[in-house]
C-alpha cells in the first residue's frame, strides 16, 4: 500500500510517502525539527516529497497526527491532510501522536510521554507490546508510579521522557521531538478508516479560554 503521512502535532514537521509492504519503503520524506511556523513550511515540504515521489499516483491514503499536540500544529496538519484527501478523493486515517511516538521504537515495554507543562506528562504505557491503558494527561508524580517494572530493555520515547529517566532505571531514553514518519506509514497502512477518524486528540482542556464578553460590551453589574 503506498501512503502519505503529515505530521506536525510536536517539535517536527514532517510529509513523507512511502509503499508499506513487509516494512516502509521511503519514497520521498521531508522532516524538519521545529518548535512552531509548521503551517509556513508543510506546504514546501510536502511539495519536496512529493516531487521526489514522483507524484501522488498511486496513494491509496493518508495519514495525519492527531494529538496529543499543540493546539496550533495540530489543526495545521488536520487542515492539510483533509484538504489533500478531499482533492484525491483518498480516505484521511488520524494516527494517535503516542502511539506513533511508540512505534518509533523497538523496545515492547515502551512509554511514550511528551511534556505538558505544568507539572503533567501526556502518556501512554506499552508492556510485552500491550498498550496498557488508554492515552492520558498525567501529573509527573502519577506517571512515576506507573513507570514501575520499566527497566534495562525498556524504552522511554517523547520530549516528556527526560523529566521521568529517574524512574526507570536502566530504560533507553529517546527524546524524540516528534514521531519517525516511517512509524506513521506504518500505522496508517494498518489503520481502520472507519475507527481512525481526522480529529484532533486533546488530553486536557485549552490554556486560552474564550472571553466572558464582547468587544465594547458593558461589563455585568455586581451584586
Amino acid at each position: 500500500m503506498r501512503v502519505m503521512v503529515i505530521d506536525t502535532a510536536l517539535g517536527l514537521c514532517s510529509a513523507g510517502i512511502f509503499d508499506v509492504d513487509a516494512r516502509p519503503n521511503p519514497l520521498g520524506v521531508r522532516s524538519v525539527e521545529m518548535a512552531k511556523g509548521h503551517q509556513e513550511r508543510l506546504g514546501g515540504l510536502a511539495r519536496e516529497a512529493m516531487t521526489e515521489a514522483g507524484g501522488l499516483d498511486g496513494v491509496e491514503r493518508i495519514g495525519v497526527t492527531v494529538g496529543p499536540g499543540s493546539f496550533t500544529g495540530l489543526r495545521v496538519g488536520l487542515a492539510f491532510a483533509q484538504g489533500l484527501g478531499a482533492a484525491l478523493g483518498r480516505p484521511v486515517v488520524g494516527i494517535s501522536t503516542l502511539d506513533a511516538l511508540a512505534a518509533s521504537t523497538d523496545a515492547r515495554d515502551v512509554a511514550a510521554l511528551v511534556d505538558a507543562r505544568r507539572g503533567q506528562v501526556y502518556a501512554r504505557f506499552w508492556r510485552a507490546g500491550a498498550a496498557d491503558g488508554p492515552p492520558e494527561a498525567l501529573s509527573l508524580e502519577t506517571a512515576r508510579e506507573r513507570l514501575a517494572g520499566f527497566g534495562p530493555g525498556a524504552a522511554l520515547v517523547g520530549s516528556g521522557a527526560a523529566l521521568l529517566d529517574d524512574a526507570a532505571v536502566g530504560a533507553a531514553i529517546l527524546g524524540l521531538a516528534g514521531p519517525a514518519p516511517d512509524a506513521l506509514a506504518r500505522l496508517t497502512a494498518a489503520a481502520d478508516p472507519a475507527a481512525a477518524p481526522p480529529r484532533p486528540l486533546y488530553l486536557r482542556a485549552p490554556d486560552a479560554t474564550p472571553p466572558s464578553r464582547l468587544p465594547g460590551q458593558a461589563r455585568p453589574a455586581r451584586s
